[in-house]
């Protein structure tokens, strides 16, 4: 790897403390089936699971790296990239796009200035279209992390990004 290559790869990637790993895989070592809990327990500690952490599990559970990223790519649950700290959901199933979801979507998009399965730049916002979040009755149906915000309106998507760029990111 020439100098600058090296150089721009350091740039993008910020320094991780493996010792935060390494307390997870500690707990879990001695257990068989270790794989999942301690890939849980590390995006629990990082927000989502960054390359070297995920090859730092690899060596010390002592499996092949393409084991850890076929559970990682394979789970939806897990995340290879930093994720917002507001993660907002909107549903995409039948009832809510038959109420106005793509309206919503759009606005989202407008407001956010993301798109799907996007994080904003400042690691507030991460926005995912989802196929449903379970209360049709609702719909549409938008979800910021557990707070669901149902029957929504371009007028609520306003509502709710003004209130949480209001928000501290810490």
């Amino acid at each position: 790897m020439s100098d600058a290559v090296a150089q721009q790869t350091e740039e993008l990637e910020p320094v991780i403390d493996l010792s935060i790993a390494d307390t997870v895989i500690d707990k879990y070592i001695d257990i068989p089936g270790n794989l999942m809990p301690v890939l849980q327990g590390v995006q629990d500690e990082y927000g989502y699971i960054p390359r070297v952490v995920a090859d730092h599990i690899a060596e010390r559970l002592n499996v092949y790296p393409s084991q850890i990223y076929g559970v990682l790519t394979f789970y939806s649950q897990f995340h290879l990239k930093p994720r917002g700290k507001f993660i907002i959901r909107v549903c995409v199933g039948t009832a809510c796009h038959v109420q106005g979801a793509t309206r919503i979507v759009d606005t989202f998009f407008d407001k956010l200035h993301i798109g799907h399965a996007e994080t904003s730049p400042d690691l507030r916002y991460t926005f995912e279209k989802v196929a449903c979040l379970g209360a049709c009755g609702m719909a549409p149906l938008a979800m910021v992390n557990d707070s669901t915000y149902g029957a929504m309106t371009v007028q609520k998507v306003e509502e709710i990004v003004a209130d949480y760029n209001q928000r501290p990111l810490k």
